[in-house]
């Protein structure tokens, strides 16, 4: 299977994009929801004897360290909203397969309790 086709390159290569650049405002908003998806997590506790589940939370706090470093050292806000993006996947994918004990649609692609 071919995920990216050359075609698709030459498309992209002409396109103008009518957003290519990361606004402090976007970008604060995803430190903003990505800290408090982080804050949520930790208070509901870390299986800190599942490897594989601090592996997960090791992940995303370095990644939000990463943005920050990025962001606030770099100047690069770009790098920046990246590295949010791939803190949150973490945490995602630590709520979904059940390595973080959370229940929250607004933070995570899970159901809220019922």
């Amino acid at each position: 299977m071919e995920y990216y086709s050359a075609q698709e390159i030459e498309k992209l290569k002409n396109i103008t994009p009518a957003n290519s650049t990361i606004s402090f405002e976007k970008l604060s908003s995803y430190f903003s929801i990505t800290a408090e998806a982080l804050q949520k997590v930790d208070d509901a506790g870390i299986k800190k004897d599942d490897e594989n589940a601090n592996d997960f939370w090791v992940m995303a706090v370095s990644y939000f360290s990463d943005a920050k470093h990025f962001a606030l050292e770099k100047n690069d806000f770009v790098l920046a909203f990246g590295a949010l993006n791939y803190a949150h996947a973490w945490l995602d994918a630590g709520v979904r397969i059940g390595f973080f004990n959370v229940k929250d649609s607004r933070l995570f692609t899970v159901d809220d309790e019922e």
